[in-house]
């Protein structure tokens, strides 16, 4: 277990042993400067997010999915924070440079969801855009449901949320890629002998990764030790009883009018499709103009996010909302008036001088 950091909590009444992931092993990571942000989520796991942008900015929350962590944002942060939002990706707990419990019994879907609404009520965040993916959408859907009037928008990309109505508008108009079924990928989640993160990602994008990606979608993973991979491990068993927890988030869903768009990739066999049941059954999507987005697999921000933060963009310059206005500081306000005044003065005594004078 080289470089495992095993932190028994001492403070909580029911006590979730957990592994730390050393802060070397995200050292140097290609295109990744962000500096690491925490809080303390269910009494003593550390929650790690991305917070990038001005703090008074109109807030952007971008969640992953199974197993990849904040890492699969690098491509979209900056020029969404460059435009004057400000961005957080949380990395879920079990991932990333959060806290994993090593035991799998400790991971449900309620549970995940929990701890993300915690980082939404914690930082109080307001007027979200969500984009979601994978696992991010089950997530991230199920607080739009809970708390309606803290979200703005939605962008949701190769994701699903289980249960809920069914879809009676026929088949994408798109061909279903090639490639894994979700009972496929089920199986051969737990029964690998060894889960490697990094050609997992590799595997379910369109374009190669270069070997050291790969190897920082390995990172909060050291040595492939399985007690850091409890929960990407478990994952994907929790889909089959998600559909019973999600009553309420439709019945939200359904009656939400705010903008809800979809971008889907070309290249996703386990979520071919289901951009439909959004587009048919949330309100709010009825006047965006869905995209399927070409050239992308499963993990479409890591081919194409630049173009997802350029579709992103569009999408707020339609629906809002809008970052402030960039206004000099009261300071720099002062000093602009200062030397106005000092340069009229000196004008003004240049011109009473007699002529012929030189200063």
């Amino acid at each position: 277990m080289t470089g495992l950091i095993f932190c028994p909590p001492a403070s909580a009444l029911d006590p979730i042993p957990f592994a730390r992931t050393p802060d070397a092993q995200f050292v140097g990571l290609p295109d990744y400067p962000f500096a690491p942000n925490y809080i303390q989520v269910d009494g003593d796991l550390r929650l790690h997010y991305v917070d990038e942008g001005p703090v008074d900015g109109p807030i952007l929350l971008l969640i992953h999915g199974e197993p990849s962590w904040s890492y699969l944002y690098r491509k979209m942060i900056p020029p969404l924070a460059a435009a004057g939002y400000r961005v957080i990706a949380p990395d879920l707990i079990g991932f990333g440079r959060s806290d994993k419990p090593i035991n799998r019994s400790d991971y449900s879907y309620a549970r995940h969801t929990d701890w993300i609404e915690e980082l939404v009520l914690t930082l109080d965040l307001n007027e979200i855009t969500l984009f979601c993916q994978d696992w991010g959408g089950l997530i991230g859907l199920r607080l739009v449901g809970a708390h309606p009037d803290r979200f703005a928008g939605v962008i949701a990309g190769n994701t699903a949320l289980p249960g809920g109505p069914a879809i009676t508008i026929g088949p994408p108009d798109h061909p279903k890629p090639a490639g894994p079924t979700f009972a496929e990928w089920l199986n051969y989640s737990q029964t690998v002998p060894v889960f490697d993160t990094g050609s997992i990602i590799d595997g379910a994008t369109e374009t190669a990764l270069a070997p050291e990606v790969v190897e920082a979608y390995r990172a909060p993973f050291p040595d492939e030790d399985e007690l850091y991979l409890a929960g990407a491990r478990v994952f994907p068993t929790l889909v089959g009883a998600a559909g019973s927890e999600t009553a309420s988030a439709w019945a939200a869903l359904q009656a939400w009018n705010k903008p809800f768009l979809t971008t889907f990739s070309d290249g996703d066999s386990i979520t071919w499709g289901g951009e439909l049941r959004f587009i048919e059954h949330v309100p709010g999507a009825a006047n965006e103009p869905h995209v399927i987005v070409e050239g992308a697999g499963h993990f479409l921000q890591e081919d194409r996010g630049e173009e997802l933060a350029s579709l992103m963009l569009d999408f707020l310059a339609r629906n809002g909302p809008a970052p402030t206005p960039t206004v000099p500081s009261t300071q720099a306000f002062g000093a602009l008036l200062l030397g106005l005044l000092l340069l009229s003065g000196g004008w003004l005594a240049l011109a009473q001088k007699p002529h012929g004078e030189t200063p």
